[in-house]
């Protein structure tokens, strides 16, 4: 039987794993904004239009959220369901405060805009926020466990 207790581990074990899940999950979510033609608009807040661009910066904002997503994983319960289900919940607060409110200030555009394209992006970082978390969970919990 899984308990959901917290994982013994230092904090910069945590910090860690956050910045690799971050890393794991910007893939992911780098790939899906690829495929969408969204890389351009990132590298844009750059003053470029290159989508390698687009994606080194998604990748640097990625590990960054990576490491205060493993912060806050040091202090939630180990098991699975909840680290999966506060990932989800740390992509929806990266959604707001990123495309929703920092990128349209940036860029001049109106804030809190949701269309298909933001529904799109609430998606990516929803999945970004999951992956990141599982994956520092499983580094932590593997680590802390000696395997």
């Amino acid at each position: 039987m899984n308990t959901c207790d917290t994982t013994q581990a230092p904090l910069q074990k945590f910090l860690a794993a956050g910045a690799i899940g971050g890393a794991v999950g910007g893939l992911v979510f780098g790939m899906m904004m690829a495929m969408m033609g969204m890389l351009g608009m990132i590298a844009s807040m750059a003053g470029s239009s290159s989508a390698l661009v687009g994606f080194a910066i998604h990748m640097v904002i990625s590990v960054i959220f990576g490491v205060i997503g493993g912060a806050l994983l040091s202090a939630t319960p180990s098991c699975m369901g909840k680290t999966m289900a506060f990932g989800m919940a740390f992509g929806i607060v990266l959604w707001v405060v990123g495309p929703l409110l920092a990128m349209p200030m940036m860029m001049g555009m109106p804030l809190f805009a949701i269309d298909e394209a933001s529904m799109m992006s609430l998606m990516g970082h929803i999945i970004f926020g999951a992956v990141t978390f599982v994956v520092a969970r499983l580094i932590v919990s593997r680590t802390a466990a000696g395997k």
